[in-house]
């Protein structure tokens, strides 16, 4: 005669599972086989659900609180159960069909053997799809579903025996179902699992039983979470607790240290796989298990009661690898929606040679110069070693005892270098040759993501690289915003499609730290922009798009933190807006130009242009005339279709440009006594790709004839060409700043003798129009471009040591008799150098008169001697050896390892995210390269 059934039944108090209940009891009242006694928990107050139990017939009902796990509620529930009976585990949402139980118990019947049967599960909403039908493992322990997410075709039904179930549903043989209860330490996942290792052990097994039916959610009462933090923290819990139930007694305590570097590990390995949502859960399901030894004890103790065999008998049932790879590729067959790039055959790589070649021609002398100066340029390190050191959080290049954050620009600079190692500085010469191609493709690049049209990407990206702002920035020499311009395509090419994936939003975010690093003056526009992007998350429910975009701000947030702690608590908020680099005026600003994009009074240079062909009087009002197609371009794009992407260019245009006319009038960095102000070309960079975009955008879906989108792609693109011409002539005609050199900003003397000499100071004088003094102190064998430092740049006010220091330098250019020698000895000077400055026809009388006082009062000075006249100026080395530079305190290295971590961590998640790995190249090709077209899914 077959053992009784006590069905032990688990129910949620809540309004929802109360109608599920009922729809439950209905099931088990409807069995062909009826269920002989039956057991309800309540996990809650059972107060709503009264009427349902007791009209159910059920013997009892259990009150647990309403936190009470499935696996504990059903022991609570078996303690009512007498020997002898069988036990069948359900929950308040799971309805079997009529013949389930008949079928579990005819598997058990079939075979002795079998201690426990498991239904097939069906997804409620839909039966004709499979949720759960026998589930295996690893060798080191990762679940692996046998059989889920299918429609239900039979295809499995001729499976036996198998590792595990889902816990749902399972009927547990009357003599071995109190060593085969679930484990309330699995935190809700692999219990049936679990229950099947331990049934294996035992010399018993698992028999799937197809023919017995269970409708029940992908997720409930009994499943793993739905969410998606829960169901990562249930399923690592419940991993790495088996691990340890699991393990030889030798080997728990290793794998138990173990936990902490396997959790760090497996980080990276998350965010590697761009999953980085699971990275809390790994280290709470790491903490959880480490502390709960308790629960292990009570794990292994289990199953050595029941265990009357060896693991060997597990192997025969371990996941194949096949079965692993169709676990981890469910959605392999999903169409490849992604066209070809076409780079080649797409006319991309012609642009991009073309753009060499009129690089060549108009940088030509720059490839015989070694040194690029002028402008705001500056020299680099001569060692890989130091340019990352000026990077770095400690004492700066320049002053007497400033310590500090340095600027991000600087890491930017020290990444160039590092390109060029054995020679630094050559990087910029190289940057300056290969910045007309390199706009080039990374403009075409950037129009991927508007057009599929071979015709529009050239068009945007001709027009991208030849954009006023950027060439005003290379004739003028500003390497900060050379490279602004250079990254604002590739932010554009990721973050347009940040959303999508964790990789792009990886990639967006380390190429915003490098544009916010070359512009800070952007980060109003920035913020602006990234709050609308949140928005629109939000607006279109793109729910993991949320935290990816999101993520975009936080590398640059965590690097720019030191520099506005400073600047904050100097009082000084507006410095944070400074250009990074080499302060420096050069041409003035036109406010009424910025609003066409012309960064200089002079649009695009023309002025210059028509005076060096003999019309120094012709008027330069036609020039902005020649922005006209590509505006009209620009402003059509929100009438055509693809709407939505035209106003996203418009508004990003619309942000460039305001951006540009508020720094305009702000100058909060000084070189010497002149103030300079920020620079309007990066803010016009980024009005410019807002531009380039939306006419994109009307060139590829708003005209509706191709030969007409052809007639004004082109009319635009010569406009800009001819716009263009005198930036590109302007080295010929001997009209841009750049210059060969220098190698170094001190005479030759002291870079040879700084190769041998760390932190050789040199105090630099340099008589100023108004019969002044500026001074400076550089460390180092020259001034370089990444040790300048925005904080220094930005202060107005006088510290102890810029007193000290003008104290020192009034005492040593005039006849006064002060300790002057002791003094700079102590400071750690070697040389004075009075720099020539504006010596000859543009020097002024106070300012002649003032250099050759100095040179009088420091000749005539002893422990002073003269090395000579350099090109540089006049040079004096101090007779004794000046003190070392004093080394950064406790509190100063506490603080540099600190800003080092956290920023290297930032730095290293983003790359984590950014590295493209096959599932997330797979992902990427199932959606479209150009965005807006289409529906973005909520999922995306």
């Amino acid at each position: 005669m077959p053992p009784a059934v006590h069905a032990i039944l688990v129910a949620r108090a809540t309004p929802a599972a109360a109608a599920q209940l009922e729809r439950t009891l209905d099931a088990l009242r409807a069995q062909e086989r009826p269920v002989d006694h039956l057991t309800v928990v309540v996990c809650g107050s059972a107060e709503k659900l009264r009427t349902l139990i007791d009209g159910s017939g059920a013997e009892g009902a259990i009150e647990a609180p309403a936190t009470t796990s499935f696996a504990t509620a059903v022991r609570m529930g078996a303690a009512r159960v007498p020997e002898g009976r069988a036990v069948w585990l359900l929950a308040h949402d799971t309805q079997p069909e009529p013949g389930t139980l008949a079928a579990l118990a005819a598997a058990l019947e079939r075979a002795p053997s079998v201690a426990i049967a498991a239904p097939k599960l069906v997804d409620a909403q839909d039966p004709s799809v499979i949720v759960s039908l026998g589930v295996s493992m690893t060798r080191y322990g990762r679940t692996v579903a046998l059989a889920g997410g299918e429609y239900d075709q039979g295809q499995h039904d001729g499976d036996d025996d198998v590792l595990g179930a889902d816990v749902r549903g399972m009927l547990l043989r009357s003599d071995a179902r109190a060593h085969l209860l679930p484990d309330p330490a699995l935190a809700g996942a692999d219990e049936g699992l679990d229950m099947g290792v331990r049934a294996r052990l035992g010399g018993r097994r698992v028999a799937l039983a197809p023919g017995a039916r269970v409708h029940a959610p992908v997720a409930g009462m009994a499943g793993i979470p739905q969410q998606r933090m829960a169901r990562a923290y249930a399923v690592r819990t419940a991993q790495l607790h088996r691990r340890l139930a699991y393990a030889p007694l030798w080997a728990v305590p290793l794998h138990w240290l173990s936990l902490l570097p396997l959790a760090l590990w497996r980080t990276f390995l998350h965010l590697v796989a761009k999953a980085p949502a699971r990275v809390p859960a790994e280290w709470g399901a790491a903490v959880t298990v480490m502390v709960r030894l308790s629960a292990i004890v009570r794990s292994r103790r289990a199953i050595r009661a029941f265990r009357t065999g060896s693991w060997a008998q597990i192997t025969p049932l371990r996941a194949t690898p096949a079965q692993l790879r169709e676990h981890q590729d469910p959605d392999g067959g999903e169409p490849v929606v992604r066209r070809e790039l076409r780079f080649f055959g797409g006319g991309g790589a012609w642009a991009v040679l073309a753009a060499l070649v009129v690089s060549v021609v108009a940088f030509l002398p720059l490839l015989a110069w070694p040194v690029l100066g002028g402008g705001a340029l500056l020299p680099l390190r001569d060692a890989v070693a130091g340019l990352w050191a000026d990077a770095a959080f400690g004492a700066r290049a320049t002053g007497l005892g400033d310590v500090g954050p340095a600027d991000p620009f600087a890491g930017v600079v020290a990444l160039l270098g590092s390109l060029s190692p054995a020679r630094p500085s050559f990087a910029l010469v190289a940057l300056w040759v290969l910045a007309l191609p390199l706009a080039v493709l990374g403009g075409w690049f950037a129009a991927t993501r508007v057009s599929d049209r071979s015709g529009v990407r050239a068009a945007a990206a001709v027009v991208w690289a030849l954009a006023p702002s950027f060439l005003a920035a290379l004739i003028e020499g500003r390497p900060a915003a050379v490279l602004l311009h250079l990254l604002l395509p590739w932010l554009f090419f990721t973050a347009s499609v940040a959303h999508r994936s964790w990789g792009a939003s990886g990639a967006a975010s380390i190429l915003l730290l490098g544009v916010l690093a070359c512009a800070p003056s952007l980060a109003p526009a920035v913020v602006v922009l990234w709050a609308l992007g949140l928005l629109l998350a939000i607006a279109f429910q793109i729910r993991r798009g949320l935290a990816r975009v999101l993520w975009l701000i936080v590398p640059s947030a965590v690097f720019a933190v030191p520099l506005v702690q400073a600047q904050l608590t100097r009082g000084t908020p507006w410095g944070l807006l400074a250009d990074p680099g080499h302060p420096w005026a050069g041409s003035a600003t036109d406010p009424l130009l910025l609003a066409f994009g012309f960064p200089t009074a002079d649009p695009a240079g023309w002025g210059s242009a028509l005076a060096w062909m003999g019309a120094a009087d012709a008027s330069t009002l036609w020039v902005p005339f020649l922005l006209i197609p590509l505006a009209v371009l620009a402003l059509a794009a929100p009438l055509t279709p693809r709407w939505r992407v035209g106003i996203a260019g418009v508004v990003i245009a619309t942000v460039g440009l305001v951006a540009a006319h508020l720094v305009s009038v702000v100058q909060v960095a000084t070189d010497a006594a002149t103030a300079v102000p920020v620079w309007t070309g990066t803010s016009l960079s980024l009005a410019w790709l807002g531009v380039v975009a939306a006419a994109a955008v009307t060139l590829d879906a708003g005209i509706p004839r191709r030969g007409l989108a052809r007639l004004a792609g082109l009319l635009a693109a010569a406009c800009i060409v001819a716009l263009s011409v005198p930036s590109l002539t302007s080295l010929a005609r001997g009209d841009a700043v750049l210059a060969n050199g220098p190698a170094s900003t001190l005479p030759a003397y002291v870079t040879a003798r700084a190769a041998d000499e760390d932190d050789l100071g040199t105090l630099v004088l340099t008589a100023q129009p108004d019969g002044g003094v500026a001074t400076r102190l550089v460390w180092g064998a020259s001034e370089t471009l990444g040790g300048q430092s925005t904080l220094q740049n930005t202060d107005p006010v006088v510290g102890d040591d810029d007193r000290a220091l003008a104290e020192i330098s009034s005492d040593l250019v005039s006849a006064s008799s002060g300790q002057v020698q002791s003094l700079l000895s102590e400071a750690g000077v070697r040389f004075v150098l009075l720099t020539a400055g504006a010596s000859g026809p543009g020097e002024t009388d106070a300012a002649r008169t003032r250099r050759l006082d100095a040179i009088t009062a420091i000749d005539q000075r002893p422990g002073f001697v003269r090395v000579g006249e350099t090109a540089k100026g006049v040079l004096w080395r101090l007779d004794a050896d000046p003190q070392p530079r004093p080394g950064l305190d406790d509190r100063q290295q506490a603080t540099a390892r600190w800003i080092l971590t956290t920023q290297a961590l930032a730095l290293l998640v983003a790359l984590l995210l950014a590295v493209p790995t096959f599932a997330s190249r797979r992902a990427a090709r199932r959606m479209p390269r150009v965005v807006g077209r289409g529906y973005e899914g909520a999922d995306a």
